[in-house]
């Protein structure tokens, strides 16, 4: 099976000079769905699915874990191209970012890129960002980070005289906003939301780090926890981008994707610049996904073949009563605005959710402000009988 990451369509994103690089950024929570919009993008002509790229250094160059593609991301012909391009001792006007060997210190950026994106940091971030000023204190690791989109953007073979867009899947709006800020990078934010207590019930869910052969599991947050990173990072997102204009931000509910998966897909491409000839979604309802070169994410990013997208709705029975309270508590902030009721939505006969509260327009293109059949589901991590369930990348 052809791996994608190959384009042949230009659309009205326009000619990027030599050395940019389109980025399509994911921002948002965990478990919205991120993961299969990103291989669904990456099926695309002119789209990379690059995955959650700020675990490249740990997850891909330090662990060397799986690329979506099958093999280990050092030995991956794109990613090996592209550590090729990326600045050696003799390239960079500080030595930083490199270990004593002279090649790239992937632990230490790693590790300084948590430091400097930790949670804590963020009343800062957004003071600095208010006044007009970088809102992340540049480090010399910016240099490599920005080299790898760069030359991601120069190895992806596309036909697309705009280059190829990078769709990365980070999610955390900081890593948005330290990209948004390197020179070379031409960043637009694509916000995805889900229902929190959908995501709240997902984090439950006991996955798999990387997929089956992985003995390690995902963190399971308490429900309370979720309930408050939806809403610091939602809000966050949307502080940060939402008046940006419509050429920079678009907002989505993972639950509209599900309901109209074309329509929403191909508006996300005309978004990041791109008009698709052919979507991946057969008439019957099915996502075609061929292999990707995603460095990190859900397990479900290695997910190939004709899928079927159906409802995950089993969160609506099975998310008890004071779970779901806590939850609706401290996300009620946003809860109207994003078109979610704050109460528990009924059921269908068929298992979907209950169409959605219309959301109240604000600035910035806002996909599916119509009824909604399956709301409240999404894209499982991890397959399940075949079938992709729940958003939970």
């Amino acid at each position: 099976m052809a791996v994608r990451g190959v384009g042949s369509t230009t659309g009205p994103g326009g000619f990027l000079p030599a050395g940019r690089a389109r980025v399509l950024y994911l921002a948002g929570s965990g478990r919205s769905g991120s993961t299969l919009v990103t291989t669904m993008l990456g099926q695309l002509d002119g789209f990379v699915a690059a995955g959650e790229l700020r675990y490249l250094w740990q997850r891909g160059l330090v662990e060397n874990r799986l690329c979506g593609c099958g093999q280990p991301v050092r030995d991956c012909p794109l990613w090996s191209a592209v550590l090729r391009d990326l600045p050696g001792p003799d390239e960079t006007p500080s030595d930083a970012a490199l270990s004593d060997a002279g090649r790239i210190d992937a632990a230490g950026i790693a590790g300084r890129l948590r430091s400097r994106l930790r949670m804590r940091g963020l009343p800062g971030m957004l003071r600095r960002h208010r006044a007009g000023r970088p809102a992340i204190d540049r480090h010399p690791d910016d240099e490599v980070i920005g080299a790898v989109y760069r030359a991601l953007a120069r190895h992806a073979p596309t036909l697309a005289a705009g280059g190829p867009v990078i769709v990365d899947s980070s999610k955390l709006p900081p890593y948005g906003l330290l990209l948004d800020g390197l020179p070379g990078l031409d960043v637009r934010v694509l916000h995805l939301v889900r229902d929190p207590r959908a995501t709240a019930y997902s984090w439950r869910r006991r996955r798999r780090l990387d997929g089956p052969a992985d003995d390690r599991l995902m963190s399971r947050p308490p429900v309370w926890k979720a309930a408050l990173l939806w809403l610091v990072w939602n809000v966050t997102t949307r502080r940060l981008w939402s008046a940006a204009g419509p050429d920079r931000y678009l907002r989505i509910r993972y639950e509209d994707l599900v309901a109209d998966p074309a329509a929403v897909l191909r508006r996300i491409a005309r978004f990041a610049g791109s008009d698709p000839v052919e979507l991946p979604i057969t008439p019957d309802g099915l996502v075609r996904l061929a292999p990707t070169h995603s460095v990190a994410g859900n397990p479900s990013r290695h997910r190939v073949g004709a899928v079927p997208i159906s409802p995950d709705a089993e969160w609506i029975g099975k998310l008890s009563g004071r779970p779901y309270a806590v939850v609706t508590a401290i996300a009620a902030p946003l809860l109207r605005r994003f078109g979610y009721p704050l109460r528990r939505p009924p059921a269908t006969q068929t298992g979907a959710t209950a169409a959605p509260t219309p959301r109240p327009a604000e600035p910035g293109p806002v996909v599916g402000a119509g009824p909604v059949v399956g709301a409240g589901s999404g894209v499982e991590a991890e397959p399940v009988a075949g079938v992709v369930r729940g958003g939970e990348g």
